[in-house]
């Protein structure tokens, strides 16, 4: 059985779009696609049906990672579907949160616990206003994040 997880920003077009592909690309490198999946998915809808910013496409592009998902609301079944659902800030926990069918499924809700090298760092920043340096500091931080993740799934230490 699979292990599912989905990654939730705002809009679906930055941030967890990223960090879907990043965390299917460490996964694939460490031979776990048979048993690990990832989505991504917004708790806005504006942008349903859009490729992720071309800003973000480029910065993941010169780091190797194809952005190829379509933008999706997060849905009530998403709490049936995924065994995870890490979201990348205190507003969309929030959203995710409430969206959630009961509060047994909304305890599958993650916020960004996993960096290890930017521990810092609590939450993932929309870099939609930012420059360039904005969607690097992104990059950076989901890899490490990404990375985090999948070490405790093959190691779980939860409670």
């Amino acid at each position: 059985m699979k292990t599912r997880i989905l990654f939730v920003c705002l809009g679906n077009i930055c941030r967890s779009p990223a960090a879907e592909e990043i965390f299917r690309t460490q996964v694939a490198r460490q031979a776990l696609s048979d048993s690990i999946e990832a989505d991504s998915a917004g708790t806005y809808s504006g942008h349903a049906g859009n490729l992720p910013d071309p800003r973000m496409r480029r910065a993941a592009a010169r780091r190797g990672y194809e952005l190829t998902h379509r933008a999706r609301p997060l849905h009530e079944a998403d709490f049936e579907r995924f065994d995870r659902i890490v979201v990348m800030d205190d507003n969309n926990y929030e959203t995710a949160h409430r969206l959630a069918p009961s509060r047994e499924k909304a305890g599958k809700n993650f916020s960004l616990e996993f960096c290890r090298h930017s521990p810092q760092w609590d939450h993932v920043p929309d870099p939609y206003y930012e420059g360039h340096e904005g969607f690097e500091l992104v990059l950076d931080l989901l890899e490490d994040a990404c990375e985090g993740l999948l070490n405790d799934l093959k190691n779980p230490t939860r409670s």
